[in-house]
Formats: C-alpha cells, sequence, structure tokens
C-alpha cells in the first residue's frame, strides 16, 4: 500500500481514532476535517485512496464525491456513515465508491477495503500511462499518416486506402512504413489496438 491515504471526516475523535488504527498496520493517513479544505488541496495531492464521511455539515461525503467526480478526479473512495442507508449507499456506489462501511469501522474491514482502492487505483494509473504513452505515439504521425492509420483501422486493403487518398498504393505502403516505425509495430491488428485506444475515453 505505497499510495497516499486521505481521511475526510468533520470529526476529530473519529479522524485520530482511524489515523491510530491505520497506523498500527503501517498505514499513514492524512486527515482533513473539512471537505472543502480537501478540494481546495486536491490539485496539489498525489493520487491515493480516499476514506469519507457520508455525513458533514455544508458539504456531505456524497457531494464531495460528486464534486470530484466534476473535476475528473476518479480516485477509489470508501464512504464510511453511522446513519448508512440502501439509497445513500446505493448513490455512493454509483459516485464510484469502492466500499460502503457502517461505525464503528471494523478493522479489518477497512484495511481490505484500502487495499481494494489501491488495487483500483494501480489499475488506473497504469491505463492512464499507457493512455499517455499511446497518445504521444500517435501524436508523432504526421496529418496524411493519419489518414492512412485511419483506413488501415477500418481494415481497408492498400489499394482501397489508394483509391480513396488518390494515392499510389507505392505511397500508401511508403506511408504505412513510416506509421510501422513511428508505432513501433507493423501488426494490423496492433495498429488498429493503438488507434482505437487513443480515441477511447480517459
Amino acid at each position: 500500500m505505497n499510495r497516499p491515504v486521505y481521511l475526510v471526516d468533520d470529526d476529530e475523535a473519529v479522524r485520530r481514532a482511524l489515523g491510530l488504527l491505520l497506523s498500527t498496520v503501517g498505514i499513514e493517513a492524512t486527515g482533513f476535517g473539512d471537505p472543502q479544505a480537501f478540494l481546495a488541496q486536491v490539485p496539489k495531492l498525489a493520487p491515493g485512496c480516499l476514506i469519507v464521511d457520508i455525513r458533514m455539515p455544508v458539504l456531505s461525503g456524497l457531494k464531495l464525491q460528486e464534486k470530484l467526480n466534476e473535476q475528473g478526479i476518479d480516485w477509489p473512495t470508501i464512504v464510511i456513515s453511522g446513519h448508512g442507508d440502501i439509497e445513500a449507499c446505493r448513490r455512493a456506489f454509483r459516485n464510484g465508491a469502492v466500499d460502503f462501511l457502517s461505525k464503528p469501522v471494523d478493522e479489518q474491514d477497512l484495511i481490505d477495503a484500502i487495499q481494494k482502492g489501491q488495487d483500483a487505483l494501480e489499475r488506473m494509473l497504469d491505463r492512464r500511462a499507457e493512455k499517455a504513452e499511446t497518445l504521444a505515439l500517435l501524436a508523432a504521425l504526421t496529418p496524411r499518416e493519419h489518414e492512412v492509420l485511419d483506413r488501415i483501422a477500418a481494415g481497408f486493403t492498400t489499394r482501397q486506402i489508394a483509391e480513396g487518398l488518390g494515392l499510389s498504393p507505392r505511397t500508401v505502403e511508403s506511408h504505412r512504413a513510416a506509421i510501422g516505425a513511428k508505432l513501433g509495430t507493423t501488426s494490423q491488428a496492433e495498429m488498429t489496438r493503438l488507434w482505437l485506444e487513443g480515441r477511447a475515453s480517459p
């Protein structure tokens, strides 16, 4: 568990108790008593796993989740509550929660939830790093190479691409070779995968 853990709860006693509990198993959590103060700090924070109380004045845990989602921040979140109900649980999961725990929080349940959140965060960061690498590769293509790649991904033959773009087959093959060199593959299937990944949602 090498990613940060952020604990957002307006109850200082709860923050202290959960922080102590986590420290006994080697997990250091940074506490925030005000969800708005946490939101203000988010741009400066490294991606991490959140533990959020559902009932807080001014800004509830569910509203905090929604505001984070609006900013494109989808860090794994564990929602805790002493007043949980089915609808609140559903909203929390719709907002991207990895778990919903009732107070008093069971130590092992919390540790398991944090592990689940950390695993989800690692997968998310790996996907984003892979996506960034793919976008960087695609950005190196010229406009004409992009046109050729679009047609390669659509399954067109060299002759069909040449006819569609008004080029000779030899020129298309030259563009295809350049695309392969820049993307690091001559496989049509792999080119298509990279093309699809480049167009997928973040």
